[in-house]
């Protein structure tokens, strides 16, 4: 259950259509990462094999083990770079790995096997604040279920979950206040050291560790990133820890959105990003009046990187906004969706000033946030 659901929800005017170009394929995803796919399964299942197993292949498969272990990293790296739009490198093979941004808070990656509770005990930890989806705990083949009765041994240490979708800036937003409620009451609780993780410990802990820096221990925006960088190499959403703050504190407003691609040659037209992550697609449907493939969908107010694919080809549309190039020249579409009400009005004043560059909170409103904090249910 998301704490977002008691924020309004509304929907005012179109925000407006997008005029398309004929696609220019800039951007693919690397065949080489198919392939890798492929020839990981293949592996695998090789490997399930009756009978004894002498020294050497023993010897073998460890070797095999770990070549694969290093390929779904190399994996997993390439799609952190073209998801968040900076060039990032996760090695799942050297195990946990974490920093102390605060003597109390830690960020970090995954815990691998049950050990690695001991280790995090040994160093104060009292709470495992855990980010990842089932989906990424598979992908490298971490048995959550023994990390967690192992924690359940100790009377001085607990581990929870807090689910946020990986590479997905709009599910970070919306489910920001409720992650961040919990953790800010299991660290009452427990006191102590908390570590937060996700798979890397690149993007979804970093978040969520500057938000509640920001909403509970008073720290700026800005500073709490300047904090968090000197301390890890990262890359966090800082407009989704923005737009949630507008949320909490303004409302939580969708308004209709219309794209379109006009190319009447092409098969199949999707897009990935908005506020689905770049794991999904959406499918445009082709307009015959039109001679345009058309999507139509309301997305809440703030800004939303996007691509299309076009007969399975990511491309970028120049005709439309674009995010600067990363360090690997990578660039994105993006939208911004913004209030139609009142530019002088209270709300609209106060979103602009929290969706800035600078953006602070007085202190009315961090106790107010505070509150919708320990307000928000449990489950989640």
């Amino acid at each position: 259950m998301n704490c977002l659901q008691n924020l309004s929800i509304s929907s005012s005017l179109p925000f407006r259509s997008f005029k398309c170009r004929q696609r220019k394929p800039e951007f693919q995803l690397s065949n080489l990462v198919i392939r890798n796919f492929t020839d990981l399964h293949r592996r695998s299942s090789m490997k399930a094999v009756s009978g004894s197993t002498s020294s050497a292949e023993t010897s073998g498969t460890e070797v095999d083990d770990a070549e694969e272990k290093e390929e779904k990293s190399e994996i997993y790296s390439h799609n952190m770079t073209e998801a968040m739009g900076a060039v990032l490198t996760y090695r799942h093979e050297l195990g946990m790995n974490y920093n102390f941004i605060r003597p109390d808070l830690i960020v970090g990656s995954c815990l691998q096997t049950p050990e690695d509770v001991d280790k995090l005990r040994s160093i104060g930890v009292r709470t495992i604040f855990c980010l990842q989806q089932d989906p990424d705990l598979e992908y490298f083949g971490v048995d959550i279920g023994a990390i967690i009765a192992y924690t359940k041994t100790f009377d001085d240490i607990e581990h929870l979950r807090a689910q946020i979708r990986d590479f997905d800036a709009f599910d970070l937003r919306l489910r920001l206040p409720a992650v961040v409620s919990k953790l800010h009451k299991a660290i009452n609780r427990n006191g102590g050291v908390a570590y937060i993780h996700c798979t890397a410990g690149l993007g979804r802990a970093p978040a969520v560790a500057m938000a509640y820096m920001f909403w509970v221990q008073g720290y700026k925006l800005n500073e709490a990133l300047e904090l968090l960088l000197s301390k890890r190499s990262c890359f966090p959403k800082i407009d989704a820890i923005k737009s949630a703050t507008a949320d909490i504190l303004s409302g939580f407003k969708k308004k209709p959105v219309a794209l379109s691609w006009e190319d009447d040659q092409c098969s199949t037209v999707e897009v990935a990003g908005l506020d689905i992550g770049w794991g999904q697609r959406i499918p445009l449907k082709f307009d015959e009046a039109r001679g345009a493939w058309i999507l139509n969908r309301e997305l809440a107010e703030g800004r939303y990187e996007y691509k299309y694919i076009i007969d399975g080809v990511w491309t970028c549309n120049e005709n439309e906004l674009v995010t600067p190039p990363n360090k690997d020249g990578h660039i994105n579409n993006f939208i911004e969706v913004v209030e139609d009400d009142d530019p002088g009005s209270d709300r609209a004043i106060l979103r602009r000033r929290l969706t800035g560059d600078e953006p602070e909170l007085t202190a009315e409103e961090r106790s107010k946030i505070r509150q919708f904090l320990e307000a928000c249910p449990d489950e989640i």
